[in-house]
């Protein structure tokens, strides 16, 4: 879509945060209302707008993307979405370990298991951890707590959460991440521990790392996008 308006800007609109261009407030593709909770959110997502040049380039713009999600996908289906995001801890990519080569071994044990130590203190929830790709029950317990937690978040926590989850394959880094206890950056290299150490074996891929780069990225937009909330 070419761009059609001269200023982004944010503003007020039937007195919710959004973004104004050219003093008319943005929509979701759902044609709900672009609201905000902060003003530094509000204006974070202004500035995507005004970056954007002859085109709009929606992945350009994530955390505009990540305020639609939470206004049109999240917002309406609460459980479904907490559910959804609760049910990657029955199956969590820190939970299972490979057996050889014991470089890797090490690898994945220095990056996960501080994160399910973490878990364990932060939401007195234990994960069980295997070797192999066989699956393995979790607690009951520790399934429900982890899944109360994630139902008290907001919808837009709730959306940056459920991104975070999908893009790394773990709620347990997802989770880490919303609690601040890593970084964006950090929560990618927990998420390509195994991408990593394939490509130091064997060389890098292209498409490999770009897929890695785009992964990256959405984890820092998440991060940012939580800063702003």
């Amino acid at each position: 879509m070419k761009r059609f308006y001269k200023d982004a800007s944010a503003g007020t609109h039937e007195g919710a945060l959004t973004v104004l261009l050219d003093g008319r407030p943005v929509r979701t593709p759902k044609r709900t209302l672009l609201a905000m909770p902060t003003a530094g959110l509000a204006e974070a997502v202004a500035g995507e707008w005004r970056d954007q040049v002859d085109e709009i380039v929606p992945t350009s713009m994530p955390l505009t993307q990540l305020v639609s999600t939470a206004l049109d996908r999240i917002a309406p289906q609460m459980d479904a979405v907490v559910t959804e995001v609760a049910r990657f801890a029955e199956t969590d990519l820190v939970c299972y370990r490979a057996e050889t080569p014991e470089s890797l071994v090490l690898a994945e044990h220095a990056a996960w298991s501080p994160l399910v130590s973490w878990l364990e203190e932060a939401l007195d929830a234990r994960l069980a951890v295997t070797s192999g790709i066989q699956p393995i029950p979790q607690s009951a317990e520790s399934l429900a707590k982890i899944r109360a937690e994630i139902a008290g978040l907001d919808a837009m926590r709730l959306a940056a959460l459920s991104s975070a989850t999908a893009v790394s394959g773990s709620v347990v880094i997802g989770l880490a991440l919303a609690h601040s206890r890593i970084t964006g950056a950090e929560a990618a290299d927990a998420a390509h521990v195994d991408e990593m150490h394939q490509m130091e074996r064997w060389g890098r891929e292209q498409d490999a790392e770009a897929h890695m780069l785009l992964r990256r990225a959405e984890l820092l937009a998440v991060e940012r996008f939580l800063a702003l909330l």
